[in-house]
């Protein structure tokens, strides 16, 4: 059944992206439980097999409903756009126990035998302290599930990110959706999203809409955030068919001769944009070596640069990508 985002013209224009890694978190933690709809994350359930065997994730399972409301307060939108981990959990933690109650109640709906028993009665009994251990135990699944390869999901998300932007100025909001899942439509001045499990209907009145891309929640898009969050749309981001997969040795021997080789594996690894960090570990370089090879490429108009949040993201400039891809170059 679909949802519906009403939006008028001072929505639109506050309408942003961003991304999240508590939303990849909680998301990774439902690949987990049903991770035969996940072929594409078989690599990564490979790679944290023996350390999820030691995560008690029943908890946050329990709330988390196939079908109907899972709590908001325990990944709501980010409100900047590249937070860390740290500020996203401490807002878990400080939550209203009243809108921790209310979210919880709404989950356990989906499940009355859960609702009426001890276990519901206890979660329901002091939402403040349900808050607490759910954000304890979503730390933990972050540090055991997420974070070691963080720096990958985010040079992913970021490109994706980037790639959207320009985009949404290129072909406007109405083509953007459709591009950014099937299951966005646009008609009129409402968003309509398909293939989601109960009725949802909301007017955002002015307060915009969060675009975030994700890794994990492939291949479904979402909605449904309520009061107090900002309205958010969280869709599956492009690439992740290659992520886990290691890159190839691409870089052509006559690039490197020319310019060296870690100026040229950079430039070569730069198929998307990508900040040092992200650049240093897919590399296997330190970072400000990277940081060195890319100020030269920039300084050389092989790339450009662009601030987004705290990262600094390059590009290859068309000089640059007819280096590093021969078949752009062009013929004498």
């Amino acid at each position: 059944m679909p949802s519906h985002l009403h939006l008028d013209e001072s929505d639109l224009v506050r309408c942003r992206f961003a991304l999240s890694p508590l939303g990849e978190t909680q998301a990774a933690v439902r690949v987990l439980a049903r991770p035969e709809r996940h072929g594409y994350h078989l690599p990564w359930l490979r790679l944290i097999r023996d350390a999820a065997d030691g995560l008690d994730l029943e908890p946050l399972w329990l709330l988390m409903a196939r079908h109907g409301h899972s709590p908001d307060f325990f990944s709501p939108p980010p409100t900047g756009p590249v937070p860390t981990f740290e500020e996203e959990i401490a807002g878990v933690r400080s939550v209203d126990p009243e809108v921790a109650r209310q979210d919880i109640a709404l989950a356990l709906a989906n499940r009355p035998e859960l609702l009426h028993s001890p276990t519901g009665r206890a979660l329901l009994a002091d939402p403040a302290r349900t808050a607490r251990d759910l954000a304890d135990l979503l730390e933990q699944a972050w540090r055991v599930l997420v974070e070691p390869h963080w720096p990958r999901l985010r040079a992913l998300l970021e490109a994706d990110i980037a790639y959207h932007s320009r985009r949404l100025a290129a072909v406007g909001f109405e083509r953007l959706l459709g591009e950014l899942s099937p299951q966005l439509s646009w008609s009129g001045s409402t968003l309509t999203i398909v293939g989601t499990h109960g009725t949802h209907s909301r007017v955002l009145g002015g307060q915009g809409l969060v675009l975030i891309p994700s890794v994990f929640c492939w291949p479904d898009a979402v909605s449904g955030f309520e009061p107090p969050w900002q309205p958010a749309v969280v869709y599956p981001a492009r690439g992740i068919g290659g992520l886990w997969t290691e890159a190839a040795d691409r870089t052509p021997q006559a690039l490197a001769r020319l310019l060296g080789r870690g100026r040229a594996d950079v430039l070569c690894a730069l198929g998307e944009p990508a900040g040092p960090s992200a650049l240093a570990h897919r590399l296997g370089l330190a970072v400000s070596s990277v940081s060195e090879h890319l100020s030269v490429l920039r300084a050389a108009g092989l790339l450009t640069s662009r601030r987004y949040g705290h990262q600094v993201l390059y590009e290859r400039t068309p000089l640059g990508i007819a280096l590093a891809v021969p078949e752009h170059r062009t013929p004498h």
